[in-house]
């Protein structure tokens, strides 16, 4: 799966912190993370069901991968065997070495205990299918319990339910993915007649108008304590729809009337995430929405053993989010190719934390914001 290692980072943050002490009772289960894992998805998956049965989790920053710490249960085990999860049986000797290892001052680990498992939702149409969406297709495989929700659930107010959420191909523009050139295709007719109704069901003359509001409740989720993690268009459409808030930069093809003339020049840019001072892309029939994404590696980095994108390394005691959102096996990490595909930094707001960027390319591939109480991770 080209998006995997990347998607390990994520699936590795879908646990709740804690406040309780580390601890290293009498026999412990070491679940691995480095490359001597045999499973790494499966791993996070049988992390999270080892909190929903009530057990507390360490996870250790930095130790082989981020790897877990446990008490060993009867019923832990099997639900690694079951799993085909790589672990070992440690006595509490070892368990206090590895954590009194991880917790010393000159080295940069640190143990975060996990207590909770997090409510899940994908943002996601009704009728898409997990291999069409990389988020689901690893939650899926990884066996993490989730919720999928769409427009109708956000706006009725269900975001609340959820601790995390999770959304990847979205045009919040209105847009519906600029695929102009589809326009004639039963697919785009359907998913084109099911927008414009949810529209009129909330009492939106267009879809663009929908979206936005789609995108402000996403926004006030964050805002009040939620965890968005986002991938592909789902990021760039997001600021571009909030930036445009009191303008409209949909060209007529889409919503029937033309683009606001001085469109660029109403754009908020205090409204948005993660992104500033870009320029939206007004063409109907261009496929770029504008110009946060970089759009694919240039012909001579397409060869996939060139393009890759390098994992940065933090503090695990003083910077802990930006730690667990980096953890994986490897720190190089084979890039993709997306509808939005890396990220113009110079219109990354200055207080986003860059956590991976292309070697030798002015772009980034892997950034997170803070937002009142919330987080958000690109």
């Amino acid at each position: 799966m080209r998006l995997r290692d990347l998607l390990l980072t994520a699936l590795a943050l879908l646990v709740l912190v804690g406040l309780a002490a580390p601890s290293a009772p009498a026999q412990d289960l070491l679940i691995p993370m480095d490359e001597q894992q045999e499973n790494h998805l499966k791993a996070y998956g049988a992390v999270y069901a080892t909190l929903q049965k009530g057990q507390t989790v360490d996870w250790l920053l930095n130790y082989r991968g981020g790897s877990f710490l446990t008490s060993a249960s009867d019923a832990v085990r099997r639900e690694l065997r079951v799993r085909g999860v790589s672990f070992a049986v440690i006595g509490g000797g070892e368990a206090s070495k590895i954590i009194s290892e991880v917790e010393s001052d000159g080295s940069n680990k640190s143990v975060v205990p996990l207590e909770k498992a997090p409510e899940i939702a994908v943002y996601a149409p009704d009728g898409a299918v997990p291999w069409d969406d990389a988020v689901r297709l690893a939650l899926e495989y990884a066996e993490v319990p989730h919720d999928v929700i769409y427009d109708e659930e956000v706006l009725d107010g269900d975001l609340s339910s959820y601790d995390w959420l999770h959304l990847h191909h979205e045009d919040f523009t209105g847009q519906f993915g600029k695929f102009i050139r589809y326009r004639n295709e039963p697919w785009y007719i359907q998913k084109q007649k099911k927008a414009e109704a949810a529209a009129k069901k909330f009492g939106f003359q267009k879809v663009s108008q929908l979206k936005l509001a789609v995108a402000e409740r996403i926004k006030n989720y964050v805002s009040q304590g939620g965890f968005l993690f986002s991938m592909c268009s789902g990021t760039e459409t997001l600021d571009i729809a909030l930036a445009a808030h009191k303008t409209d930069v949909v060209p007529e093809a889409y919503d029937g009337d033309p683009v606001d003339p001085n469109a660029l020049d109403k754009l908020d840019f205090s409204n948005t995430l993660a992104f500033r001072n870009f320029t939206p892309n007004l063409n109907a029939h261009e496929y770029s929405h504008s110009n946060i994404d970089v759009g694919p590696p240039p012909p001579n980095m397409r060869d996939p053993s060139l393009d890759y994108f390098t994992l940065f390394e933090f503090s695990a005691k003083w910077d802990p989010v930006p730690t667990m959102l980096t953890q994986n096996h490897v720190a190089t990490v084979k890039g993709f190719v997306g509808q939005s595909t890396a990220y113009n930094e110079e219109v990354l707001k200055e207080d986003v934390v860059v956590m991976a960027e292309a070697p030798d390319r002015p772009q980034v591939r892997y950034v997170h914001g803070t937002l009142g109480q919330g987080t958000f991770t690109f």
